[in-house]
């Protein structure tokens, strides 16, 4: 078993040698500062990578990541980020990308407890427990955890706008516009799911999340929303 990574080195090269190629002046660019209009909130699973799903280079997007995309408001981990991003980078757009397939939103229906993670976890299966019934009476085993994945991300999204950093932007006017977004890994599509926000009043206006597990959003990728605005345009 090797023990150096001098081929992951290697590729390194290789990709800036095809930068500079491309753009000679990238990296000069790169290292006079960063100035991302995004903030990425996203699940640690190593196919869920920002930059490549959005199709971004480096500097475009500030990035934050753990199991299963959570907000927590003790974590001072993505409390710092936020805070960084909003009051000094200061972004306009974070996105929370939650994905199907995530073996977090797989544990925490599995009601597992002990491990550091069940803890991290723990409002996703909390929001489990109390809808059971209404997540267990759907029979595709992939489809309930899809749901879950969709929910956790809208629920997710609350969170984060219940945070004092957001909180504080929006009430000094600053312009500042939360996404939920869910990344498909079988498809390589991003579906947006909502809720859409950019204020404290339309904050507060949000249905409740125990609303939005019986009543579930569509998740619309961009692919679907231009066939449908094409769909919209004609004279039938």
């Amino acid at each position: 078993m090797a023990r150096t990574l001098d081929h992951l080195l290697d590729r390194n090269v290789a990709w800036v040698n095809r930068k500079t190629a491309d753009d000679p002046g990238f990296f000069n660019r790169l290292a006079e500062q960063q100035a991302p209009r995004l903030l990425w909130i996203g699940c640690s699973d190593s196919r869920v990578t920002a930059n490549a799903l959005l199709d971004l280079d480096p500097g475009e997007v500030f990035v934050h990541r753990n199991i299963a995309n959570v907000v927590h408001s003790s974590d001072m981990n993505v409390l710092s980020v936020l805070e960084f991003a909003v009051e000094q980078l200061r972004i306009e757009h974070i996105i929370v990308c939650g994905h199907y397939g995530c073996s977090g939103i797989r544990r925490a229906l599995a009601n597992e407890h002990g491990a550091m993670v069940d803890h991290w976890l723990q409002p996703i299966s909390m929001l489990y427990r109390k809808h059971r019934p209404i997540f267990d009476a759907i029979a595709d085993e992939q489809k309930r955890l899809a749901r879950m994945s969709e929910i956790n991300v809208e629920m997710q999204v609350r969170r984060l706008a219940a945070t004092p950093i957001v909180e504080s932007a929006w009430a000094r006017g600053q312009s500042l516009n939360l996404h939920g977004w869910v990344y498909g890994v079988r498809d390589g599509l991003l579906r947006d799911l909502g809720p859409h926000l950019s204020s404290i009043d339309e904050r507060d206006a949000l249905v409740s999340i125990d609303h939005r597990v019986a009543h579930p959003n569509e998740p619309v990728s961009a692919m679907r929303r231009h066939a449908i605005e094409a769909f919209s345009t004609l004279d039938v």
